[in-house]
């Protein structure tokens, strides 16, 4: 990549992408640095990260070629504010701050300046991520593309529309924590029938990556590996049948439609 990455924010997203280039060996730790709000932290995220991490922004964005804006979506018109004048034109700004629109950046930043929106997840520090990445009306293609490449060690990245945005952040952001409901509510079900805490959620774990796997692996529809396992009158086809009747499409279509609004609401 021959870039410097620069992270605003060291909070727990950002510290799982650096967390999982680091792993991926996409970037050394000396082509990496980030900036917190006080020395304390700054020597805390140092020390668990193996990066510079310093407190100033300003000097952040005069030494990194690609700047990533990883603050709570509350903060970030303070920090553009405080950067804008810093940002000049072969510096890429990457946002992945939920709800935050590129619109918005630029009308801080400047109507010209490059910035890619991103929405990445925590599993990322396993290189299991999934980002959705969209580019701003100055960004060049090359721009999303080199932010593909590297979201790509991680994990997976696919290039989306910014309307879509919100929709990314409710299913692959938001998404870790609804699948450790899953996993972990079908664990406790094993639990009160009778089995070990740990032994049922390894089987929750493990079945949840097989069946990951086995979709992805697939030339088959969902609906199709759903049928190739309820065979009628068997077991798994009266669990299936009882999802049905108590509609979780429609839990799971509320849950996703619920998060993405909230997602939209944290941009204004």
């Amino acid at each position: 990549m021959n870039k410097k990455i620069g992270f605003i924010g060291c909070g727990k997203m950002a510290s799982a992408i650096i967390g999982g280039v680091l792993s991926s060996k996409f970037l050394s730790a000396q082509e990496i640095q980030a900036s917190e709000t006080s020395t304390e932290k700054a020597q805390e995220k140092s020390k668990d990260l193996g990066i510079q991490v310093i407190t100033d922004n300003i000097e952040l964005v005069k030494t990194s070629d690609v700047v990533f804006i990883a603050t709570t979506p509350n903060f970030v018109e303070d920090v553009l504010n405080q950067i804008k004048d810093y940002v000049t034109a072969d510096k890429l700004i990457v946002s992945i701050c939920a709800g935050v629109t590129t619109k918005f950046i630029q009308s801080v930043l400047g109507e010209d300046k490059r910035v890619v929106r991103v929405m990445p997840n925590t599993p990322a520090l396993v290189l299991e991520g999934m980002s959705g990445v969209c580019g701003g009306k100055s960004a060049k293609g090359n721009d999303v593309k080199c932010v593909v490449e590297l979201l790509s060690n991680i994990g997976k990245a696919i290039e989306v529309t910014e309307n879509q945005m919100d929709i990314v952040t409710a299913i692959s952001g938001s998404g870790p924590a609804f699948y450790y409901k899953v996993i972990n509510e079908i664990a406790r079900a094993g639990e009160k029938l009778g089995m070990d805490y740990e032994k049922a959620l390894t089987l929750s774990i493990q079945t949840a990556i097989g069946s990951a796997k086995m979709l992805l692996a697939s030339d088959k529809s969902a609906e199709d590996l759903i049928a190739s396992v309820a065979t009628k009158g068997g077991c798994t086809r009266v669990g299936v049948d009882y999802m049905d009747e108590e509609n979780t499409s429609d839990i799971f279509y509320n849950l996703i439609d619920k998060t993405a609004t909230k997602a939209n609401a944290l941009g204004k």
